[in-house]
């Protein structure tokens, strides 16, 4: 064979590895990952606002809480699941936020999974960020959002991050603004 064709073949088995292999699955989290752009934030004049903080959730434990003692608080929300590759990309930004803010900052990493395949999931990729579970038709204060989307919210209840998609909350820019909140 000619070494030509000898590469074309080599790539296209690549390519092809993509879709039917468990390589595959890992690639495609790592290219999620680095196409993710920083978060936009929204611009002052436009932000929204939480009127009303009640809304009930449950706990890694599986107890019911309310997203009221987030009041008061600067907030990250984001909606996961563990089955959807653009969530799995994003955790691992999720994990940063909150070994390093986890004490200054309100987290809710919200699933609407049964706690099972949850807690192997983060067994298995060795997350310790808590999870919090929606409870199906629980009105809520926030759109909620397909995942990967998140928020970022002050302590005044403006919305000031309402990302639709995977984003790189590991950067500089992020860690400017959450610094700037939680030190309002």
């Amino acid at each position: 064979m000619k070494r030509q064709t000898v590469f074309t073949l080599l790539i296209i088995a690549f390519v092809l590895s993509f879709f039917v292999t468990p390589l595959g699955d890992y690639s495609k989290i790592i290219l999620n990952r680095v196409f993710a752009t920083s978060p936009t934030i929204i611009k002052t004049e436009k932000r929204g606002k939480i009127a009303d903080y009640d809304w009930k959730l449950k706990d890694e434990n599986w107890k019911y809480i309310n997203f009221e003692e987030a009041k008061g608080k600067v907030t990250f929300i984001t909606f996961w699941t563990t089955w959807h590759m653009p969530s799995q990309a994003q955790l691992k930004d999720v994990q940063y936020l909150f070994d390093t803010y986890g004490d200054k900052i309100k987290f809710y990493v919200i699933t609407n999974e049964e706690r099972a395949p949850v807690e192997l999931f983060m067994n298995e990729q060795g997350y310790t960020f808590p999870v919090t579970y929606q409870i199906i038709g629980e009105p809520s204060p926030i759109s909620l959002l397909k995942p990967p989307g998140s928020y970022l919210i002050d302590k005044d209840g403006s919305i000031i991050i309402h990302q639709n998609a995977i984003a790189d909350w590991d950067n500089e820019k992020i860690n400017n603004l959450l610094n700037g909140l939680i030190s309002k």
